[in-house]
């Protein structure tokens, strides 16, 4: 048997293309990569809650239409209160005052007053459909002005109803017996007590409520005040009292 002798392969140079062979596809361009950034979950206080919003939402809104119907119809009530009642306020006068058993005497200690004030107040309801009730009322009284003023004692009226379209004298009595005053004071008053010069002042604190077809509306403090004139003006004439609310 004959030895075929193997001959070497020949080793291809670089870049050799085998012209026999199709062309492989060219390989794709590189893709530039990037990071992946991890997702930051967002905090709880962060998430919308679309549920609790929209709940929010709506309660503020019925309270607003609540709110604004009530002012609505207050409104319209008092405009027809106002139109079909027609309400006035009470008015107060002075009608008289005068001082019984009037004396100054001399004390070791200086000089002493004794006196009965008795004072009477006419109070008018000018209203036709109204009705006015009043608390207990108390009454302070004075004689004198500014410096010389001097307190006559004070006392308390029961309450009481005012009907409609109805005029109600209140007599009010107070009492001070040997009230110790300065001798210049003392001298002073009696000189303007003999003349009717001297000052009368009475001073009322109670509360007024308002009715209507039986139903009693609040009761409102007011403060009134009566005087401010001598005896000898009051003898010709009734000086209208100064109504004050809500100031004690």
């Amino acid at each position: 048997m004959a030895d075929y002798q193997m001959k070497p392969v020949l080793q291809k140079p670089p870049g050799y293309r085998d012209p026999n062979m199709s062309s492989p596809p060219p390989p794709p361009p590189p893709m530039s990569q990037q990071p992946m950034r991890k997702a930051v979950p967002m905090p709880t206080s962060y998430r919308p809650k679309k549920k609790r919003r929209s709940c929010c939402r709506f309660c503020c809104c019925c309270i607003c239409i609540t709110l604004v119907l009530f002012i609505f119809l207050l409104l319209v009530g008092t405009a027809v209160f106002y139109l079909w009642f027609d309400p006035k306020l009470p008015t107060f006068s002075l009608a008289s005052f005068r001082l019984d058993g009037f004396k100054l005497a001399d004390d070791p200690d200086g000089a002493s007053l004794s006196a009965t004030a008795v004072a009477r107040v006419e109070m008018k309801n000018p209203n036709s459909k109204l009705v006015f009730y009043y608390g207990n009322t108390a009454v302070e009284m004075s004689v004198g002005s500014g410096n010389d003023e001097t307190g006559m004692g004070e006392t308390t009226v029961n309450g009481f109803r005012q009907g409609p379209k109805n005029s109600t004298s209140v007599k009010v009595e107070t009492t001070v017996k040997n009230q110790l005053v300065e001798r210049g004071l003392a001298k002073r008053l009696a000189a303007k007590f003999q003349s009717k010069d001297l000052v009368i002042n009475v001073v009322a604190k109670t509360k007024v409520g308002l009715g209507v077809g039986g139903i009693k509306i609040g009761m409102l403090a007011v403060n009134l005040r009566c005087g401010g004139v001598s005896l000898n003006k009051l003898d010709t004439d009734s000086p209208q009292c100064t109504l004050n609310t809500l100031k004690w």
